[in-house]
Parts: structure tokens; C-alpha cells; sequence
């Protein structure tokens, strides 16, 4: 090993990346990373955590206005919104140097700037202008916001853009049904911008459960946000301070200002792939095996730019794997059948493993539990919400394969949830479980009747 510059050479610094560096530094290899922006990648930079924090100044009008059926009175609350880009900046920055001096404690090295490939073993480090050599290549470039090429897609922003803006629109409309954009129409309504949704299919998070799809467009729409569905965008005018949006039915939309989430795309583009013989998909992703290894044995690649399982926590189990894998001798492959995922919209979700849908195609006979009622807190605050929990259940083992939670917290409940469904666990396991009362989540140990669809829906 001792003839390469480096035993590992990383590219990008985002989560999976400095989870596979540090590792590897810790069993003993000579590790340098490039990352040619911020080191925290996507989740920690502009994606996860600034994002939850603008997630957390979204719900305080709605909190505002349910305390007043608690006895409070809260009168001259103002939002500011360059206090509120100001104080997340800071966080991230703080975030930033975390990660940076945890690099320096594990003796990675940091190199600032853009890496290419020149060959399976050379990397080029473009702002220096010098190469470097690695016995073994981790790919962790991530991924970027996808904009379709429409006339006047220029004037639309992205999530990248949205945190840095200098100023709160008035109005904006949000293009998209998935995740990021429910998520960032939930927070601009939680501030007062009058947001409208457009999304291109019959309903919102495709993918989904599709009650837990129904269920958050109806809730959502109750809060004032516009959703519109099969609603196709055809063209984006500028005119002076504000947009306009024509749809492909000929509708027109005015608007202060357009922001695009229609998904993310692996960033494969220009880092030298081709001269190091590195097979991509039909997306641009990095194609690899169980083990992260991509068509070159000495390459490897995780995280977002292989397009598997776009989630912070799967790059970085998946960084810990290659290390263990190539580092101490301990081939570890990774699980991809119990992940949990929230959304972080207003109200929340959070879901682990199959939907309805999925349980019935890998099952076939199922049981399904479900419970809609209306939280404790609401009784009070007057708000029309209701919260909704759903276990799936394979019939012939009892075995829980899905559970899928609309309403407050339901991201944290289902992280519980996840660790039970990961042993085994089955309905006869959480009904003999004892319930905490009163909670929401009670409800999952609670329910007992078996809920049957009329024979048309099925």
C-alpha cells in the first residue's frame, strides 16, 4: 500500500464520505478527502438540518394560535426573517468546523477543491493543479436539485436558493409532489407566504401510502396551501418583480416567485468517470454492487450518487460498511428493507417499511389495522386535524411489515416503531405491549379490529 500517496482518497465531504474517512483512518489507512464546496455535504449544509430548522419556524404561527385555547394570549408576535437566515447560518458554520475537526482528529486530510479522476488510481486536484495517488477511491459526490428544461426555467430557484433568500415573498409557487416539496410549502405557509403546489400527478408523494397521501393533502389544504394536482407547468414569464406561470391546460398564475422541487439527480457529471472506466445508469448514477463497489475494482461509491436510497442516515451506514468492508477485513452489506423516513410537512409523517400497496404485491394476504381520531391537544385548541396511525400486518405470520403515522411527532414515534419491525416483531407483540396513556402513539399498541376496505377499493 505503501506505493500510492494514499491508501484511500474520498471525494466529497458530505455525511457518507466522512463516515467512510474517518472509519478507514481509524483502522489504519493513510485517508485524504476533496470536497470542492462546504464540508457537510448536502444534508448538513443545505439539506436536512437547515431545512428542519426552517421546519421548526414554520409551526410556531400554528402553536401560536393553538394556545389560545389553553388560556393564552399571545398578542405583537412578528416574524423576522433575516433573524431567522442569520441564526441558521451560524448553526451551520458551527456544523461545519465540527466536521472539519473531527477530520483532523482522525488525521484525514482535507483538501479544499475540486477532484476529477484521471485514472483508477490518479486523482487531479484541479485548483492546485496536481495528482495524487490512492490504492483504493470512494465516490461520494452526492446529488443535485433537477429543474425539467422549460422556457423560463431560469427564473426559478431550488432548495439550494430558498435558505439564502434575502427577503420573505409575499406568494410563491412550489412545483413538485414529493418530500421537499411539501415540506417547503408547509414552512413557507407556517410563515404567511400564500403558497400555491403544483404537481403534475392525480396526488401528492408518490410512492406513499396513499392514505397517508390523501390524508396530509387534506390537512395541508385545511392550513391555506393551494394544492393543485394534474397540473403541468408549460412556461415561466418574468414580469418585473413578480412571475407568471403558464400550465399546460392554459391556465395562468401569478406569483412572486417560482422554487422547483422535482427531485434530485446523482452529481456524476465531469469528475472524470470515463477515464477511469467507472460504469454510470441511465440517471448518470454510479453503478454498484452489494458492497458499494462500482465496475472498477479499486473504486468504490456511496450515498446519493448511486441512487439507491437517497437518506442521510443510509449514506452514512453505508460509508461505515465500505470501511469495514475494505478497511478491516469484515465484508458488510447493507439492509435497505427497514428504512425509516419521516417528512417533515405540516402535520408530519413518518412511515417504515412497506405501504398498503407494496405489503399486498410481496404478501399477498395481509391485515391492516387502522386508527384516525383526533389528538388530546386539539380538543382544546379548536384546530380541525386529525391524526392518523396504520400497521400492516403479513396474515400468515403476524409479522408487522409496515406502519405509516400522520400527525404530531410522527417521525419520532416511528423510530421506535422501526426498531421493533427490525427484530421481528408482530401484532400479538404489540398488543400485549402496554400502553402510555394519554399519548398518540398508545394507539399503536391499541389497536385491535382489523380494517377492511369495501370490495370496490380493494
Amino acid at each position: 500500500m505503501t506505493s500510492y500517496d494514499y491508501d484511500l482518497f474520498v471525494i466529497g465531504a458530505g455525511s457518507g464520505g466522512v463516515r467512510a474517512a474517518r472509519m478507514s483512518a481509524s483502522y489504519g489507512a493513510r485517508v485524504a478527502l476533496a470536497e470542492e464546496y462546504r464540508v457537510g455535504g448536502t444534508c448538513v449544509i443545505r439539506g436536512c438540518v437547515p431545512k428542519k430548522l426552517f421546519v421548526y419556524a414554520g409551526r410556531f404561527s400554528g402553536a401560536f394560535e393553538d394556545a389560545a385555547g389553553f388560556g393564552w394570549s399571545v398578542t405583537g408576535a412578528k416574524f423576522d426573517w433575516a433573524t431567522l437566515v442569520a441564526n441558521k447560518d451560524k448553526e451551520i458554520a458551527r456544523l461545519e468546523e465540527l466536521y472539519k475537526k473531527n477530520l483532523r482528529n482522525a488525521d484525514a486530510k482535507l483538501f479544499p477543491e475540486r477532484a476529477e479522476l484521471v485514472d483508477a488510481h490518479t486523482i487531479g486536484l484541479i485548483e492546485s493543479g496536481k495528482n495524487v495517488t490512492a490504492r483504493y477511491i470512494l465516490i461520494a459526490t452526492g446529488g443535485h436539485p433537477f429543474v425539467p428544461d422549460i422556457p423560463g426555467a431560469e427564473h426559478a430557484i431550488t432548495s439550494n436558493e430558498a435558505f439564502h433568500l434575502k427577503t420573505l415573498p409575499k406568494r410563491i409557487a412550489i412545483v413538485g409532489g414529493g418530500y421537499i416539496a411539501v415540506e417547503f410549502a408547509s414552512i413557507f405557509n407556517g410563515l404567511g407566504v400564500d403558497v400555491v403546489q403544483l404537481y403534475r400527478g392525480e396526488q401528492i408523494l408518490r410512492g406513499f401510502d396513499d392514505d397517508l397521501r390523501t390524508g396530509l393533502a387534506q390537512e395541508m389544504r385545511k392550513r391555506g396551501v393551494d394544492i393543485r394536482v394534474n397540473a403541468q407547468v408549460a412556461e415561466i414569464i418574468s414580469e418585473g418583480d413578480s412571475y407568471a406561470i403558464k400550465l399546460s391546460t392554459g391556465e395562468r398564475l401569478e406569483t412572486d416567485l417560482v422554487m422547483y422541487a422535482t427531485g434530485r439527480v446523482p452529481n456524476t457529471s465531469g469528475f472524470g468517470l470515463e477515464a477511469a472506466g467507472v460504469v454510470t445508469g441511465a440517471r448518470g448514477e454510479i453503478v454498484v454492487d452489494d458492497y458499494s463497489r462500482t465496475s472498477v475494482e479499486n473504486i468504490y461509491a456511496v450515498g446519493d450518487v448511486t441512487n439507491r436510497v437517497a437518506l442521510t442516515p443510509v449514506a452514512i451506514v453505508e460509508g461505515a460498511a465500505f470501511a469495514q468492508t475494505v478497511f478491516n477485513d469484515n465484508r458488510s452489506g447493507i439492509d435497505y428493507s427497514c428504512i425509516p423516513t419521516a417528512v417533515f410537512s405540516e402535520p408530519e409523517i413518518g412511515t417504515v417499511g412497506l405501504n398498503e400497496t407494496q405489503a399486498r404485491e410481496k404478501h399477498g394476504d395481509i391485515d391492516i389495522y387502522k386508527s384516525a381520531f383526533k389528538p388530546l391537544k386539539h380538543t382544546l385548541s379548536g384546530r380541525d386535524e386529525e391524526m392518523m396511525m396504520k400497521l400492516i400486518v403479513d396474515a400468515a405470520s403476524g409479522r408487522v411489515v409496515g406502519c405509516q403515522i400522520l400527525g404530531d411527532d410522527a417521525g419520532e414515534i416511528v423510530q421506535s416503531v422501526a426498531i421493533a419491525m427490525h427484530m421481528g416483531a408482530t401484532k400479538a407483540d404489540f398488543d400485549a405491549t402496554m400502553a402510555l396513556h394519554p399519548s398518540a402513539a398508545e394507539e399503536l399498541v391499541t389497536m385491535r379490529e382489523i380494517w377492511q376496505r369495501e370490495p370496490e377499493q380493494v
